[in-house]
């Protein structure tokens, strides 16, 4: 997002949850859901971080997750794009969101010796949608979102190594 037009800031979630169940073979069959703790962002600035989280963002604190639920999953214009819908909740507000998903890779994965896929995700969202509009516009309203997840089948997920708990 861009901020007063000086610089585009960035940050990220450190702690998302989800399911992802692929149909590899007929991807319009998949759905995924998603729930990210709204007090992990990290924009690499702490003060930054507190005032996203507050309530002039966020409000983490009455608002602690942001949830995706997919309610279709189309082809794309390419075998390994799809266009991913479905409903996320942010700060109280439910409404529509279209992600365009590039399936980076299907298959064995070499670590885990079970099945993987790997996804690449975009779309764009206004903040002002879900009733965040402080500072606007000299905070951008349009957000762009990117995601990269990787995702293992659960039984090799449930059994596999943890990473260490910070």
């Amino acid at each position: 997002w861009t901020h007063y037009g000086f610089s585009s800031q960035t940050g990220q979630f450190g702690k998302i949850e989800g399911t992802l169940d692929f149909d590899a073979n007929d991807p319009t069959k998949s759905t995924v859901t998603a729930t990210i703790a709204m007090n992990s962002v990290n924009s690499n600035v702490k003060k930054l971080d507190d005032t996203l989280e507050s309530a002039d963002y966020f409000d983490a604190t009455k608002f602690p997750t942001a949830t995706f639920k997919s309610t279709r999953v189309e082809k794309g214009a390419t075998p390994d794009h799809l266009e991913v819908t479905g409903d996320l909740t942010l700060h109280g507000v439910t409404k529509p969101v279209t992600l365009d998903v590039v399936v980076t890779k299907v298959g064995q994965h070499p670590l885990r010796k079970a099945e993987a896929a790997g996804f690449a995700a975009t779309t764009t969202l206004k903040r002002s949608d879900f009733g965040i509009t402080h500072y606007l516009p000299n905070v951008a309203d349009e957000i762009k979102i990117a995601i990269d997840s990787e995702a293992i089948e659960a039984k090799a997920f449930a059994t596999g190594p943890k990473p260490p708990a910070k």
